[in-house]
């Protein structure tokens, strides 16, 4: 989890350099899109695991990433052209609350205890705490809105990933490749509406997409399928509250930004809540057995698809 939140984390830091440097919300998505997938296909052949071949699954793999690539993707692209970095952070933190509601509605979601259901609010608490969105401008514009349709599309695709993909016998690095795969050819769609006249890129954007595409995209979305098939869609979707962690330190370290001490209180209070949702009341420790009933996939394919991430 903490791996998968630094790397996503850093999204919204390379979207910004990239807009800002040339590129178009629709290049910025056909670009990471196609980078991850290149990176996930690599991480396949080397570790000897096999894309889908039947139907089926590839028919999954299109409303997949429709929901959890294509969409939000554009949609963050969009919303940060008018919306300010902490008002995105807040917003993009809404996932678990949305994975939580559709996961109940759906049946995909695990025993709720009250426990996790409080860690949730608790992190959703202390996302608003650090960006303080009401001290900020643009929460009520079309790219706010934007944003808080990326994080329930993504809500939407952990439960249908859940339910759909994974556990059926296909490691998850192979289906994130697969899915990746598919969302360069469902993105590169759009790519006539706007995506080819982006003026005067700059090398930094260049730069930015490309660590979007392999750190931010690739080895993220290995990762995201692996901690779905071993935790379920709730918990995965809580990696979304310490993302303004993240977001926070690099401010600090990279743009020399203040740290208050309200958003070092909102930091220990997202990560209290980010542990909550992770309870189990008495849960036995996992088997040696334990990654192949989770992915379906053999245990070192399961491994591999982790330490590579």
């Amino acid at each position: 989890m903490g791996v998968l939140a630094l790397l996503w984390g850093s999204g919204f830091l390379w979207i910004e350099l990239a807009l800002d440097n040339g590129l178009s919300p629709v290049l910025i998505t056909v670009t990471r899109c196609a980078l991850g997938a290149l990176v996930l296909v690599g991480l396949c052949l080397s570790a000897g695991q096999r894309l889908p071949r039947d139907r089926a699954t590839w028919g999954r793999l299109i409303v997949a990433a429709f929901f959890c690539n294509v969409l939000p993707f554009a949609l963050f692209s969009v919303g940060q052209q008018s919306v300010d970095s902490g008002v995105a952070g807040v917003l993009n933190a809404t996932t678990p609350l949305w994975s939580l509601l559709i996961g109940i509605a759906v049946g995909t979601e695990r025993s709720i205890h009250p426990v996790r259901l409080g860690g949730l609010l608790l992190g959703f608490t202390g996302t608003l705490l650090i960006f303080a969105p009401w001290q900020q401008a643009g929460l009520a514009s079309w790219g706010a809105l934007a944003i808080v349709a990326a994080a329930a599309s993504y809500a939407v695709a952990f439960a249908y990933m859940a339910r759909k993909l994974t556990g059926r016998g296909a490691a998850p690095m192979a289906l994130s490749a697969s899915q990746l795969l598919t969302a360069t050819g469902l993105s590169m769609l759009a790519l006539p509406a706007g995506g080819v006249e982006s003026a005067d890129v700059q090398p930094v954007g260049v730069i930015a997409v490309v660590v979007l595409g392999i750190f931010g995209t690739g080895f993220t979305f290995a990762l995201n399928y692996r901690l779905i098939a071993d935790e379920g869609p709730t918990n995965a979707a809580a990696v979304g509250y310490l993302l303004p962690v993240v977001s926070i330190t690099l401010g600090a370290i990279v743009l020399d930004e203040e740290v208050t001490v309200r958003i070092v209180a909102g930091m220990a209070i997202v990560l209290a809540g980010v542990g909550m949702t992770q309870w189990r009341k008495g849960a036995p420790k996992p088997a040696a057995g334990g990654a192949r009933a989770a992915t379906g996939a053999p245990v070192g394919d399961a491994v591999v698809a982790s330490s590579k991430g």
